[in-house]
């Protein structure tokens, strides 16, 4: 049986340790992160999180081992892979993965590096003055020229598509444009909690998304409740409300008197009776006196059409029809 180091079997040992006492483990990915940089992130996660990065094989038998205590932690066995680094903290997945987030900052593209978005370089002044750097920037393919004694780009210009590796000879004038296209900081690859393995995709929403669905969520179910009249404590109050609207207005369309609704009918007669007079042309002075209060609108001009239809309308109405409607409203 081969002999292990037992540095090996100490740093195992720890991770196994580190991860069984844990709320949630993950797998990060720290490619391209550089060494300074790193440390800087390390320790704006402390007291949040901590990363270990150790040999894949090492990471790989300490998760095995830990699974035996935390079922379900050998899902995180896959993502081991390349640079990365164990996770282990005492905070939600979703606030790992925000915190994770908040490490990455703008880097200089290397030359082969895959443009995270297009890499553009805009028109107007650069700082360099003419000279042999006007040859490096027409080289990696930037419209440049030399205006009022210095250098400046004609025109925006896309330099590398997204998708597409950075060449060289543009990776050597981003750094001089001081252009930082690429995103460089701690990927959290997924995390694992409470016997859920969670993915990158599903880490990866807006802090106040849920929140949100469940706003739209208990709207959508208050406007269910009241269509349907489906009595909650909730919505006790406004369908009493739609139920006492609802009833006044069929009580004063049906004429039907009550307490509440007398005040609305004897509105809505006034206004008719006061149409009706306006029509016939009553002769009662009450009723001219009343029609003399009321302002007099501008008249306004309408089609010929219309007017011939009024005229029609009118006509139809008799003097004794008028007159019978009127009484009517003071029997």
């Amino acid at each position: 049986m081969a002999h292990v180091a037992k540095w090996k079997k100490d740093v195992v040992q720890e991770l196994v340790d580190l991860m069984v006492h844990s709320h949630a483990v993950g797998i990060v990915d720290l490619h391209g992160i550089p060494a300074a940089q790193m440390i800087s992130m390390r320790a704006g996660l402390r007291g949040k999180a901590e990363v270990n990065m150790t040999r894949n094989t090492l990471m790989d038998l300490a998760i095995t081992e830990a699974a035996k205590q935390k079922p379900g932690l050998e899902q995180l066995r896959p993502l081991i892979d390349g640079q990365c680094a164990i996770v282990t903290t005492d905070i939600n997945p979703f606030k790992l993965f925000r915190q994770m987030e908040g490490t990455k900052t703008p880097a200089p593209a290397k030359t082969g590096d895959i443009a995270p978005e297009d890499i553009v370089v805009k028109a107007g002044d650069t700082p360099f003055k003419p000279g042999p750097i006007i040859g490096e920037l027409q080289k990696a393919g930037i419209p440049a020229a030399i205006e009022s004694g210095k250098i400046v780009v004609k025109k925006d210009k896309v330099l590398v598509p997204k998708g597409e590796p950075v060449p060289d000879e543009v990776a050597k004038v981003l750094v001089k444009l001081e252009i930082l296209p690429m995103i460089v900081g701690m990927d959290l690859r997924a995390a694992f909690e409470g016997g859920v393995l969670y993915g990158k995709d599903v880490l990866n929403i807006p802090a106040d998304y849920y929140t949100n669905m469940m706003g739209v969520a208990a709207r959508n179910a208050l406007g269910l409740s009241l269509s349907i009249a489906y009595v909650t404590p909730q919505t006790v109050t406004p369908l009493l409300s739609k139920a006492y609207r609802e009833a006044m207005a069929l009580s004063v369309a049906g004429a039907f008197p009550t307490k509440e609704s007398i005040g609305a009918i004897l509105a809505k007669a006034d206004a008719q009776m006061m149409t009706l007079a306006s029509i016939v042309g009553l002769e009662d002075e009450r009723i001219k006196n009343r029609m003399a209060a009321i302002p007099v609108a501008k008249p306004v001009s309408e089609p010929k059409a219309v007017e011939a239809k009024n005229e029609k309308e009118e006509e139809k109405v008799s003097e004794e029809e008028a007159a019978a409607g009127l009484s009517s409203l003071f029997d």
